[in-house]
């Protein structure tokens, strides 16, 4: 419970120097009033003519910023006052002022104030001088809050120009990717339809079609299919990720194999199954594999393992690749993200894998996190809460 202050108390402390017969005379034109809480005193942008000194209770100021973010701008209490420009100017109020619990104000119109002008220089110039202290307050207000907005413009220009970046290496790097396959499926077709190729030759020429035209259809797929993540995923069915787990790994055995790579399955032959999309889940999981030996140039192993927690399902994938430095691991899911090259290893695709993975687990109200070490590799980690 706050405690009331006397009007002849505030007055002097909201316009130092003036006279005590002067005080007595602003009382006397003055009115004593109660509300209760959530009452708006005064209103942004309206014109009124009402100047308030707080004797019991509490308001708060607020503004409105950019049409949408209400912000706090002060908190008033007892002996505090506010709305001294309604007395000498008839612009808008700045602020929107409303009580926080039941209070006690002084009020003084502007007529009756004019009629105290009228009588005493002396409350004149104490009213002057103390608004000019707020105009100047509030000009230093706006100078910060202006060079706080300037902050935010210049942070979301530099993350725009940084999206258009991305969005531009993006679709360079779909080009290329494109291209390269469609010009070799191309070049050995018309070799093929010449009938220039034979025996051997003609054996290795179908299967060099058939591996670029598999990539390209992977590729296509997967930008489509990034596409159709933001839809509405179907009904929910009990998914076995062991199965899963195996299938990646057939999937993915010629070419782990090629690349020195073993491939292993470990944890829980009786992981619970999860409510979801099998075939996202299996999406989401070939994208983390097809990450993870990429990224593993020279050799090594590369583990799927499924663990249960007390509260969640974990299923990980390690490599002993490349690892991935502090400064790229906060940008690895963005969707037009690609690590081109580190050292002296190239690295292929259009990086929309880990993008697809991060946002299939989102679906599936889970998480999708990464510990990595440089040069000794990383694990990323798919978190699912217990049915």
């Amino acid at each position: 419970m706050t405690t009331m202050r006397a009007p002849g108390k505030v007055i002097p402390r909201a316009f130092p120097g003036i006279k005590p017969a002067e005080v007595e005379e602003l009382v006397a034109n003055c009115e004593v009033k109660s509300y209760p809480s959530e009452t708006v005193l005064c209103r942004e942008n309206a014109v009124e003519h009402t100047f308030y000194m707080i004797l019991e209770g509490e308001v708060q100021v607020t503004k409105l910023v950019n049409e949408t973010e209400i912000r706090l701008l002060n908190t008033l209490r007892p002996g505090d006052f506010f709305g001294e420009m309604a007395l000498i100017h008839n612009a808008p109020r700045a602020a929107t002022v409303a009580s926080t619990c039941p209070i006690v104000v002084l009020e003084l119109d502007k007529t009756a104030f004019d009629k105290v002008l009228q009588r005493s220089s002396s409350v004149a110039l104490a009213m002057v001088r103390e608004i000019s202290n707020r105009l100047r307050e509030n000009d230093e207000m706006a100078i910060e809050d202006l060079r706080v907005r300037a902050a935010e413009l210049a942070q979301a220009y530099q993350k725009l120009a940084e999206q258009e970046l991305a969005r531009r290496e993006f679709l360079t790097n779909v080009a290329h990717e494109l291209r390269t396959p469609l010009m070799t499926a191309s070049g050995y077709l018309q070799l093929l339809q010449n009938g220039a190729l034979g025996g051997e030759q003609l054996k290795s020429a179908v299967d060099t079609v058939e591996r670029n035209v598999r990539q390209i259809v992977t590729l296509v797929n997967d930008i489509l299919f990034l596409q159709e993540m933001d839809l509405v995923l179907s009904e929910f069915q009990p998914v076995d990720m062991g199965e899963i787990s195996r299938n990646v790994i057939e999937k993915y055995k010629s070419k782990a194999s090629d690349r020195h790579i073993a491939l292993a399955l470990r944890g829980n032959a009786d992981f619970p199954s999860l409510p979801g999309d099998a075939r996202s889940l299996e999406r989401a999981l070939t994208a983390l594999v097809d990450n993870a030996i990429k990224f593993s140039p020279h050799g090594g192993d590369v583990e799927i393992r499924l663990k249960v927690e007390p509260d969640a399902l974990l299923v990980q994938v390690e490599d002993h690749g490349i690892g991935i430095s502090p400064d790229t691991r906060q940008r690895i899911f963005d969707r037009f993200f690609h690590l081109e090259r580190q050292d002296n290893d190239l690295f292929g695709g259009i990086g929309l894998g880990l993008a697809i993975a991060r946002q299939v687990v989102e679906q599936h109200n889970g998480t999708l996190g990464v510990e990595s070490t440089l040069g000794r590799g990383s694990i990323f980690t798919m978190k699912f809460r217990k049915a």
